[in-house]
């Protein structure tokens, strides 16, 4: 699943919203430096972000085709997991990914970290949970348990911020586990933003599990939500949370 968010990168990068300012300014102020390495960057989102505050940022993406986009949005973008990215000795001030370190295995992610940051360096993992109206959010939970019964669901009545920060908090255990770290010191951002039906149905197919759906799987999801957002009056507000942690190296 993580190699297949670039069946359509131009929506993907289109559609995405970006990082809160907060979260950009908490990080660069904590690195030692302005040299950062971006884990699963995508199509780019968080590196931009970053290189408008004065960073250099070196990318490392496993899906080609997000690597692409990256590239010609103008971040340097190496293909490969970040396990078995080759760093050539070269090392860093910062060691970000937004929303993409749940695909990274934990304890190897932050070794390897460690190892590519600079004494005083920072891993600062983050990402975004959202959480529609309940109404908006069972419809989409039912149709997809309809037509890909295998795709990652919450369990009811469990809230997908505070389960992002439950899942950020073990990320942040298995970096100090590793002795590389000090104490992870974690941080949270509540926003809102507002979605015209058809804005979030644009979105939707960037979700991970929608994005493998046949397109007749897809086209039923989405009419299924669509429905649903029409019950609500054709639009909606939608509860983010962008949850991470940063953690200096020793």
């Amino acid at each position: 699943m993580a190699e297949s968010f670039g069946v359509d990168a131009a929506r993907y990068d289109r559609t995405r919203p970006a990082y809160p300012a907060e979260v950009i300014d908490r990080i660069v102020a904590l690195s030692p430096g302005r040299e950062l390495l971006d884990v699963g960057t995508g199509t780019g989102i968080a590196a931009r972000q970053f290189q408008a505050a004065g960073c250099a940022v070196l990318g490392v993406e496993p899906d080609p085709r997000m690597a692409e986009y990256a590239q010609a949005a103008g971040i340097d973008t190496e293909v490969a997991t970040f396990e078995d990215w080759d760093a050539r000795q070269r090392r860093f001030d910062a060691v970000i990914a937004g929303t993409a370190w749940h695909w990274v295995e934990p304890v190897a992610g932050a070794v390897k970290a460690a190892e590519v940051l600079r004494p005083g360096g920072v891993l600062a993992p983050f990402g975004h949970a959202f959480e529609p109206p309940a109404e908006i959010g069972q419809a989409g939970v039912d149709v997809l348990r309809r037509v890909f019964p295998q795709a990652p669901v919450p369990p009811p009545g469990v809230s997908v911020l505070d389960g992002y920060q439950g899942m950020y908090a073990k990320f942040a255990a298995a970096a100090l586990e590793t002795g590389r770290f000090a104490e992870p010191q974690p941080f949270r951002v509540d926003w809102e933003r507002q979605y015209a039906r058809d804005e979030w149905l644009e979105q939707l197919p960037t979700s991970g599990g929608l994005t493998r759906l046949a397109p007749e799987q897809l086209a039923e999801v989405l009419a299924a939500v669509g429905a649903a957002i029409d019950e609500q009056g054709g639009a909606f507000t939608m509860r983010y949370a962008t949850v991470g942690f940063t953690a200096v190296r020793n």
